[in-house]
């Protein structure tokens, strides 16, 4: 009866987790909805102050350093409006975002950060009996990474939006921490201490998600929406690239070499140790690339919420 409860209570819980973000959604909504009725207002004045208020603000449009511009959002015009924002460099399509080095940046963040993330969850049931770990357990790790990987999504998400709105932090930042958050649990499975297995899966488990909730959002904010479907996923080929790479070539390569030769089987935590610490160096790497993309997008985000405030 007991077990019966538990596991009543553990579902509810799972469910009001899993529709938490219709939260986030409405709340989004209404923001959204405010945000135009106040933009409808301020369209409503300018059109009674005549045609030379507007072209005032058609002279206002911002460029920063890095080549990003932003355009004022009270185009009537649609066709109009494509073209200049085209122009501007606001919205790239995928020749033209492959050739900015800022994509190969978030290719080579995605290569270490997912391919790493890949190759653990690949290998946790592989990891789990080479420490001893018994069918229930090694069950549970990976149900228990489902979880870690829900809230990384979740919770980057939400506060990414947080800082990027209250203090201006650019949004690469964070995939910048996550990266480094993920080196830290690869060097904790490596180090083979008790329960390194399941406070290092949760680790990487957590900010393995979170790469995943930066991802979309950091491509459509450098290169816009209208190609964003396209260049995301072209971005994204890093991830199995960088799984093929750590899975086979790294942790399945030094495995067989420290497996023996009798049954072709690796007991102990030597097993894994060399492979997790080169991962552990791949993502801190891939940290110091977000970082670049950081610097480089500072000001663009800070001008962007300069005008997202100002409007």
């Amino acid at each position: 009866m007991l077990c019966l409860a538990i596991r009543i209570v553990a579902f509810v819980a799972l469910i009001l987790l899993l529709a938490s973000p219709l939260c986030i959604a409405i709340g989004a909504q209404q923001r959204e909805s405010n945000r135009v009725s106040q933009t409808l207002l301020a369209e409503g004045d300018q059109l009674i102050d005549g045609e030379s208020n507007w072209r005032d603000t058609e002279k206002s449009h911002i460029q920063d350093p890095s080549g990003y511009r932003h355009l004022p959002s009270n185009n009537t015009d649609q066709e109009l409006d494509n073209d200049r924002t085209l122009q501007s460099g606001a919205n790239f399509n995928l020749v033209q975002a492959m050739c900015t080095m800022d994509f190969w940046i978030l290719f080579i963040a995605v290569a270490f950060g997912m391919g790493s993330g890949f190759a653990t969850i690949n290998n946790l049931n592989q990891i789990g009996g080479s420490l001893g770990y018994r069918t229930f357990e090694k069950s549970t790790l990976i149900s228990l990474w489902s979880i870690w990987n829900f809230l990384g999504r979740f919770g980057a998400g939400y506060v990414s939006d947080h800082f990027l709105h209250l203090r201006g932090w650019a949004r690469p930042l964070f995939m910048g921490i996550t990266l480094a958050g993920m080196s830290i649990g690869h060097v904790v499975i490596a180090s083979g201490m008790p329960c390194a297995l399941y406070t290092g899966s949760l680790l990487v488990g957590v900010f393995y998600g979170s790469q995943w909730s930066l991802m979309p959002t950091i491509t459509s904010e450098i290169f816009g929406v209208l190609h964003m479907g396209t260049i995301f996923n072209a971005i994204t080929i890093a991830a199995p690239v960088g799984s093929y790479i750590f899975s086979v070539r790294v942790i399945g390569h030094i495995y067989d070499k420290e497996a023996s030769t009798a049954w072709n089987t690796c007991t102990g935590t030597h097993c894994f140790r060399l492979s997790f610490l080169i991962m552990a160096c791949a993502t801190l790497l891939g940290s110091l690339t977000a970082l670049a993309l950081f610097f480089r997008t500072r000001s663009f985000y800070s001008q962007d919420i300069d005008g997202t405030s100002n409007t």
